[in-house]
């Protein structure tokens, strides 16, 4: 892949970062509330470290086994196929049933770097990214692809599964943290009442986008 293509796909995660982030079902409202609460700011930026480490763990959990599956280079086109229409498949489900779990509903404090990777998980926001890593993974052709030739590919892979999870991670919280900011020093909670916008539709329409594209690129 030319050099231009990979930054594309960088740039791609971090805006995923971003539209995750502002995104307030990924929960910088959360930290708002724990400002609020406590009245004090240090508590909303104390509620941003679990919501971006259960965001970052929920993300490399996804991109791993996809890193593993990166050494069976001879089928690398199907597995990218196959994890676009994945991507589409959850798209297409969250489009159809909207509900959202009841054990995701309320949440403790204590609980918001766990809460932050369900979250992440039942809305596919990992998922949105493997077309993306896969794209950066390194590939191979297979006639080259000994043993060792193989780790050294899943090894690389592996760390950069970390990386883009990193990379994602920060711009979300990034993007989150001032959104939960704004809200705590000059809106209050009570904007969300008033301009909440659902993006429900949106966000599965996102997965569609992305697995659509992906597969374009396969073919």
């Amino acid at each position: 892949m030319s050099d231009g293509w990979n930054i594309g796909l960088w740039l791609a995660i971090i805006v995923s970062g971003v539209y995750h982030g502002v995104n307030p079902g990924m929960g910088w409202p959360l930290a708002v509330a724990a400002g609020l609460m406590e009245r004090r700011q240090s508590a909303l930026l104390a509620a941003l470290g679990p919501l971006a480490a259960g965001h970052f763990l929920a993300m490399t959990v996804i991109l791993l086994p996809f890193g593993m599956l990166t050494a069976l280079q001879y089928w690398s086109h199907e597995i990218r196929l196959v994890a676009a229409l994945i991507v589409i498949g959850v798209g297409v489900f969250l489009f159809a049933y909207r509900r959202h779990p009841r054990v995701l509903a309320r949440i403790p404090p204590s609980q918001i770097g766990l809460w932050s990777f369900a979250i992440a998980i039942a809305h596919g926001a990992g998922l949105m990214l493997v077309p993306m890593y896969l794209g950066l993974c390194t590939t191979k052709p297979s006639s080259m692809l000994d043993h060792d030739a193989a780790m050294s590919v899943v090894t690389n892979n592996l760390g950069l599964a970390v990386l883009v999870s990193a990379a994602h991670a920060l711009a979300m919280i990034g993007a989150g943290g001032v959104a939960a900011w704004l809200t705590y020093r000059y809106f209050g909670l009570q904007v969300l009442s008033k301009a909440w916008i659902n993006l429900d539709a949106l966000w599965a329409g996102s997965l569609i986008a992305v697995g659509v594209v992906a597969v374009a690129g396969s073919l």
